[in-house]
């Protein structure tokens, strides 16, 4: 097996097993709390069918915001795309394995940099370039959902591209658990630095029932 063969076999594998939800998926509806700063803000969410989420109840446009965009990351890492519609014009090379046997993944190709870090059959960190921005996300704990992996506890730390010097760090810790043959997202805390500046927001998600199929 060539090196490059075997660098995208092994990414293949991890991406083929991160855990995201089916063509039937119907979409769920919840109520949601956000706390941050002694504040506690309510509301309700909706994700569709179509993965499009709606957020009301809360006034407060910035915190509706927060938990729209929250609820759109989550979606992103759960939305189903195929290995050959993502990735089928990239090109893979192996780097170096650390000590932990975990193996380093360079893709060309890709508009963004991105970099991997491959650990048995997940994906243990992703380094990208955005702009001015370069971002690391680092993966310390998952959970295994039979039906492929999701990331429970990870950092992300954000550098100047230019010079290293880090512009903010995030870290998550998020509970997830099944509803009917899905699972959903109930819970998540996020630590920020930034600026010196440390503040911690978590949201908590209730009451999530799963949307009725669409009739045929």
């Amino acid at each position: 097996m060539t090196e490059q063969m075997q660098a995208r076999e092994l990414f293949q594998r991890a991406y083929e097993n991160r855990y995201t939800w089916d063509a039937n998926f119907p979409g769920y509806s919840g109520e949601v709390q956000l706390h941050e700063g002694g504040e506690t803000y309510s509301g309700k969410i909706q994700v569709n069918r179509d993965l499009s989420v709606e957020v009301t109840g809360i006034e407060d446009e910035k915190i509706q915001e927060m938990v729209y965009t929250q609820l759109r990351d989550i979606i992103t890492h759960r939305k189903r795309s195929s290995f050959a519609d993502a990735h089928s014009k990239h090109e893979f090379s192996l780097g170096e394995q650390d000590a932990t046997g975990a193996w380093d993944i360079f893709v060309k190709g890709d508009a963004m940099g991105s970099n991997y870090r491959i650990r048995g059959t997940e994906i243990s960190q992703v380094s990208r370039v955005m702009g001015r921005i370069a971002f690391t996300i680092n993966t310390k704990s998952s959970l295994d959902t039979g039906s492929g992996y999701v990331s429970t506890s990870y950092d992300a730390i954000f550098r100047n591209p230019q010079t290293g010097d880090l512009v903010r760090k995030l870290d998550f810790e998020d509970t997830y658990e099944p509803v009917g043959n899905y699972y959903i997202m109930t819970h998540q805390v996020v630590h920020c630095l930034e600026e010196g500046k440390k503040t911690t927001t978590s949201f908590n998600f209730s009451n999530i029932k799963l949307l009725e199929p669409a009739l045929k």
